[in-house]
């Protein structure tokens, strides 16, 4: 039976992914950063974790406590609207911590049990706004696009040791938007010149023609992870599908 660490799984995708693959039979570690009681099903092959991909000691306590793994999905992030304008350097950097080094800082650590055993996978959950250019979404979205070049690279980087790299891209869901997990009030990240510019585009944001389920990002997850061929990418959602043809 099969093992996969997810990140981020207090909410979203994260923890729809982790519902997914304990309903596909594996072994499954939820983290997150303050573990919640009653959000997964009671399962015997459930152990929920406390991680800040922020902090390396709390990455090296999470992998010292879960043992070997099959499958490491990167998930946990934190979102940003806004113009870059009034995007502090400090909320730029904080995106950066969670959505980027986040990401490397976990992927590090995995793949020397990766490399040693000749298997593994690790799927990279990044985001549709590297699909195509979005607005009010610079920082968020160079956060992102930092992870896709990564993944890219390492997926060349670890063929030759049989460890698979992968990438999921969602889309836009209104449950589950780019602007959650953050403390930045919207009036004060588009600042009163940028309205005109921003009330059409927030307007298509609230009624959105397609849209992405956490339902579509958890089967994008559990088929990348599975899947043994040289693909990279995985659009999830229909308007994923659509920017990505």
């Amino acid at each position: 039976m099969k093992t996969v660490l997810i990140t981020g799984c207090s909410s979203g995708y994260g923890l729809e992914t982790a519902r997914h693959f304990l309903a596909q039979g594996w072994n499954v570690i939820a983290t997150m950063r303050t573990p919640q009681a009653g959000i997964l099903p009671h399962c015997d092959r459930l152990r929920v974790l406390p991680l800040d991909v922020t902090r390396p000691e709390s990455i090296d306590a999470a992998f010292a406590s879960a043992g070997p793994i099959d499958a490491l999905v990167n998930n946990a992030g934190i979102g940003a609207i806004g113009a870059l304008e009034a995007t502090s350097m400090s909320k730029t950097r904080q995106l950066f911590e969670t959505n980027t080094f986040g990401v490397i800082a976990m992927t590090q650590a995995v793949v020397p049990q990766f490399r040693k055993r000749m298997s593994g996978v690790i799927v990279n959950v990044t985001s549709s706004v590297t699909l195509a250019p979005m607005p009010l979404a610079s920082v968020y979205t160079a956060s992102k696009m930092a992870i896709e070049g990564f993944t890219g690279s390492l997926e060349h980087e670890l063929r030759a040791f049989n460890v698979r790299v992968k990438l999921v891209e969602p889309g836009y869901g209104p449950t589950t938007r780019f602007t959650q997990n953050t403390d930045v009030r919207l009036e004060d990240a588009i600042p009163e010149p940028y309205a005109p510019f921003a009330a059409p585009i927030l307007a298509a944001f609230a009624r959105p023609e397609l849209t992405t389920t956490e339902a579509d990002v958890a089967d994008a997850v559990w088929r990348a992870a599975n899947d043994d061929s040289g693909r990279l990418r995985y659009p999830a959602g229909a308007d994923a599908i659509a920017l990505a043809t």
